[in-house]
C-alpha cells in the first residue's frame, strides 16, 4: 500500500508540472528558472502582464485602453487571447486615429431615426454628423492602405479613394434621382476645398508665420509649378462647365436641349476620366519630382510613420466604414426632401455647403494645421488635389453611372452655379500663380466663399 501511495503521489507531481509547463507555453510565459519565485498559474492574468512578484505590469490599463500603437495580448502565442486581442486592438487603434470620432456617438442614433422614421429634421442632422467621424475613419483606413503599397501605387489608391465620402453620399443620391443634390454636392465639394480650406490654411498659416526670426514680415512659400499645374486643370473643369450651359442657351426652344446636354456632357466625361488618368501618370510616375517640395516629397519635417494595421484589418475596416456610411448617407439624402419642403433650408444650400462639409472635414483640419506647420506644399495638395479629383474623377463618373442606371446626370449646372465656379477658379488661380500666400490672401478666399454661400442660402 506504501509503495502505491508514492506511485501516486509521484503520477501526480508529474501531472502537476506538466499542466504548469503547458500554462507557460500558452500564456507565452518563460521557463522556470531555479532560484526564481514561482507564481501560480491560477492566478496568472489572460494577457500574461503580470510580474514576478504577482504585481500588474505599470500602467497596463493606460497600454490596454490609451496606447495608438499597440494592446497587450497581439503577441501572445494563445490564440484564444491573441486573436481577440487583435480585434480589440484594430478597433482601438481605428478609434483613437483622430479626435473627431468623439462623433461616433451620433452613428447609432442616427441609423435609428432613420430606421423608425423620427423627424426628418432630426434624422437629417443625426445622420450629418455621424458621417463626419465616418469620413475621418475612412481616410485613416485609406492611408494605412496605401502606406504599405509603396510610393507610386499607395499615392493612387490615396487619390482615388480620397473623396469616398462625397462619391458614397452622391450615387445613393443619384439612385434617388436628386439630381440637384448631386450636382450641387459635387460644385460644394469643389468650392469648399478652393475656397474655404485654401482659404483657412493661408489665413492662419500667414498669421502663425507672419515674421522671420529678425522680426521681418514674410510670407509663406509652395511649388508654383505644381499649383499653375493643377490650376491649369482647374480651369479646364470649369470650361466643361461653362460649354453645357452657354450650348443649351444658345439652342433653340423647339430643339431637343436636354438630350443635347446629355450627350456632350457623356462624351465630356469619358474625356475628362482620361486627362485624369494622364494627370496621375504625369504626377505619380513621369513627372512626380515636380510635385515634391523642395524639401523632399515629405514636406522637409514631415515624420514617416509605420502603419498600424495591417493590409487585411485596414481593408476590413474600409469596407465596413463604407458599409455603415451608405446606410447613414440613405437616411440623410430622403430627409432632404422634407427639410427643404419646412422652409428651413433649400436643396441647393444643403448640398452646396452642408454636404461637403461633412465629407471633407479630417481632410479640411489636417490641411490647416499643415498649413500652420509652414508645410505649405501638402496644404496646397489637400486642398487643391482634392478639387482635382472632385472635377476630372468623381463627377463624370457619376454621369456614367447615371447614364448607366437611366438618371440624366449632366454637366450642365444652373447658370449661377456655372458663374460661381468660373470666378472661383479665376480668383484661385491668380492667388497662386506667384508662389507665395499671406493671410490677405487666405480673408480674400474665405471672403468670396461666404458671399457665394450667402447667396445661395439667399436664392432659396
Amino acid at each position: 500500500m506504501g509503495k502505491g501511495l508514492i506511485n501516486y503521489l509521484s503520477s501526480l507531481t508529474v501531472r502537476v508540472q506538466t499542466r504548469q509547463i503547458l500554462r507557460r507555453v500558452t500564456t507565452g510565459k518563460v521557463p522556470h528558472q531555479p532560484g526564481s519565485p514561482i507564481m501560480d498559474d491560477e492566478e496568472s492574468p489572460l494577457l500574461g502582464h503580470r510580474i514576478a512578484n504577482g504585481a500588474a505590469e505599470p500602467n497596463f490599463w493606460k497600454h490596454l485602453l490609451l496606447d495608438r500603437t499597440s494592446s497587450p495580448g497581439t503577441k501572445s502565442a494563445n490564440p484564444l487571447v491573441r486573436l481577440p486581442a487583435h480585434f480589440f486592438n484594430v478597433f482601438k487603434i481605428t478609434l483613437l486615429s483622430s479626435w473627431i470620432n468623439i462623433l461616433l456617438v451620433f452613428v447609432p442614433f442616427g441609423l435609428i431615426a432613420g430606421t423608425y422614421e423620427w423627424n426628418p429634421t432630426v434624422v437629417f442632422t443625426l445622420n450629418f454628423f455621424a458621417i463626419i467621424p465616418l469620413a475621418a475613419i475612412l481616410s485613416f483606413a485609406t492611408e494605412e492602405i496605401a502606406a504599405r503599397l509603396g510610393e507610386t501605387l499607395g499615392g493612387l489608391v490615396n487619390a482615388t479613394l480620397g473623396n469616398a465620402v462625397e462619391l458614397i453620399v452622391s450615387i445613393v443620391a443619384l439612385r434617388a434621382h436628386q439630381v440637384e443634390i448631386v450636382q450641387a454636392s459635387m460644385l460644394g465639394s469643389i468650392l469648399s476645398n478652393l475656397l474655404l480650406v485654401l482659404g483657412m490654411c493661408f489665413f492662419l498659416g500667414g498669421l502663425t508665420n507672419m515674421h522671420d526670426a529678425d522680426g521681418n514680415a514674410i510670407e509663406q512659400s509652395f511649388s508654383a509649378g505644381t499649383a499653375q499645374t493643377t490650376c491649369s486643370l482647374m480651369t479646364l473643369a470649369s470650361a466643361t462647365m461653362i460649354l453645357p450651359a452657354a450650348l443649351y442657351g444658345v439652342l433653340d426652344s423647339g430643339s431637343d436641349k436636354e438630350e443635347v446636354a446629355l450627350l456632350l456632357s457623356r462624351c465630356s466625361s469619358v474625356v475628362l476620366l482620361f486627362l485624369y488618368v494622364m494627370y496621375l501618370i504625369f504626377s505619380l510616375r513621369s513627372h512626380k519630382r515636380l510635385f515634391e517640395s523642395e524639401a523632399g516629397p515629405n514636406g522637409g519635417e514631415e515624420e514617416e510613420h509605420d502603419p498600424l494595421l495591417g493590409p487585411w484589418s485596414a481593408g476590413i475596416v474600409l469596407l465596413l466604414t463604407t458599409l455603415v456610411i451608405s446606410f447613414c448617407a440613405d437616411h440623410m439624402v430622403n430627409s432632404i426632401d422634407a427639410v427643404a419642403e419646412s422652409g428651413a433650408l433649400n436643396k441647393t444650400f444643403i448640398g452646396l455647403i452642408l454636404i461637403p462639409i461633412v465629407g471633407n472635414a479630417a481632410e479640411h483640419v489636417t490641411a490647416c494645421v499643415v498649413a500652420v506647420k509652414n508645410k505649405m506644399d501638402l496644404a496646397m495638395g489637400v486642398a487643391i488635389g482634392s478639387s482635382i479629383q472632385i472635377s476630372l474623377l468623381v463627377t463624370p463618373s457619376l454621369v456614367l453611372l447615371g447614364w448607366a442606371i437611366g438618371v440624366p446626370m449632366t454637366l450642365r449646372f444652373e447658370t449661377f452655379q456655372t458663374v460661381a465656379f468660373a470666378v472661383s477658379v479665376l480668383v484661385v488661380t491668380y492667388t497662386v500663380q506667384d508662389g507665395k500666400s499671406n493671410y490677405l490672401e487666405g480673408a480674400m478666399l474665405l471672403g468670396l466663399y461666404m458671399i457665394i454661400a450667402l447667396a445661395f442660402w439667399a436664392s432659396g
